[in-house]
C-alpha cells in the first residue's frame, strides 16, 4: 500500500475519489464489437446494469462509444458522440452521485460530453492520437488516465518489439507526464496498457514489475479483464476467463494496482476484500 494517499475532487458527482483502498472500474460497453459479448450493453438495459454495478461495489462506471481491441475500425467522431450523450445523461439522471469515466481519445468527444456530466478521461493513446485532449481535460478539471499503447487498434499487436520493455514504458509515461503537466493537467492516473502492443510475455513481465509504476507517485489503473493473455495460457475463451481474471487481480492488488478495470464487479470487490483483509492482518 502507499505511504501517501491520493485524492482527486470530481468536477461532476462532487465526490472525492480516494486512494486509500483499491478501487473498483465497472467496464460498460456501447458497441457492438467489443471483445467480450457481455460487455456490451444496449440503451434501454443501461440503468439496470449500472444500477447493478452499484449494487455490488463498483466505484467507477467507465462508459465506451468505440471499441478498443485489437482490430478495431475506427468510427466517426460524430457517432461516438451520439452513442455516449444518451447514455451520460441516463446515468446522471438515475444516478447523479455516481463517478463516471468516458473512454475515449478525441477532444471532440470530451468538449461535447462534458456537458452531460462526467469525470474522468480515459484516454487508450495518452494523447498521441489527439494532443488537444490534454489541454480540454485541464480545463473541464476532468482526471485524466493516460494508458501506454504501442501504436494504434488497427496495428498494436503487428510488430511488438522493444529495446527494455519496462525502461521503454517508464521513458514513455515520462514524456506524456510533462506534456500534461505543462498544459495544467495535474489530476493523473497512469495506466500500463495491458494487451495494448505486448506479448502475452511482456503483459506478465508488466505485471511482475508493477511496482516500478509508483516512481511517478500516480495511481495506477489496471485493465487485464478477461484479455487473451489469460485466457490463451488457460487455453480458454473470453467467457470462461473470470477465474484467471481474478487471480491476476491479486497480484495486481499485491504488486501495487490502485484501480482495477473489471467486467464482473461482485468478483473484483470479493478479490480487493481479501486483499485488505490479507494487510490487516
Amino acid at each position: 500500500m502507499r505511504n501517501t494517499v491520493t485524492v482527486y475532487n470530481m468536477p461532476n458527482s462532487g465526490k472525492a475519489l480516494s486512494f486509500q483502498e483499491p478501487q473498483i472500474m465497472g467496464i460498460v460497453n456501447l458497441t457492438e464489437d467489443s471483445f467480450y459479448d457481455k460487455s456490451r450493453i444496449e440503451l434501454g438495459k443501461l440503468t439496470d446494469v449500472v444500477g447493478t454495478m452499484r449494487e455490488e461495489g463498483a466505484d467507477i462506471i467507465d462508459i465506451g462509444g468505440m471499441s478498443s481491441r485489437p482490430g478495431a475500425i475506427e468510427i466517426p467522431v460524430n457517432q461516438e458522440i451520439d452513442r455516449l450523450l444518451p447514455a451520460l445523461e441516463l446515468i446522471n439522471h438515475n444516478f447523479s452521485d455516481s463517478i463516471i469515466s468516458v473512454d475515449t481519445y478525441r477532444s471532440e468527444v470530451v468538449e461535447k460530453a462534458a456537458d452531460a456530466g462526467f469525470d474522468i478521461v480515459n484516454d487508450i493513446s495518452a494523447g498521441h492520437k489527439d494532443e488537444r485532449i490534454l489541454s480540454v481535460s485541464a480545463r473541464r478539471g476532468l482526471v485524466y488516465i493516460m494508458m501506454h499503447m504501442k501504436g494504434t487498434p488497427q496495428n498494436m499487436q503487428d510488430d511488438i518489439q522493444y529495446d527494455n520493455l519496462i525502461v521503454d514504458m517508464l521513458g514513455y509515461f515520462t514524456e506524456r507526464i510533462a506534456k500534461a503537466k505543462s498544459v495544467g493537467l495535474n489530476d493523473i492516473i497512469v495506466d500500463p496498457g495491458i494487451g495494448f502492443g505486448k506479448t502475452i510475455q511482456h503483459n506478465y513481465k508488466i505485471i511482475k514489475s508493477l511496482s516500478s509504476f509508483s516512481i511517478f507517485d500516480y495511481p495506477v489503473m489496471m485493465g487485464l479483464s478477461r484479455k487473451s493473455f489469460i485466457y490463451k495460457t488457460l487455453d480458454t475463451n473470453a467467457s470462461a476467463a473470470l477465474n484467471g481474471t481474478t487471480a491476476m487481480h491479486m497480484i495486481s492488488l499485491l504488486n501495487g494496482a490502485d484501480i482495477l478495470r473489471v467486467h464482473d464487479i461482485k468478483e473484483a470487490v470479493q478479490c480487493k476484500l481479501l486483499y485488505q483483509e490479507y494487510w490487516a492482518s
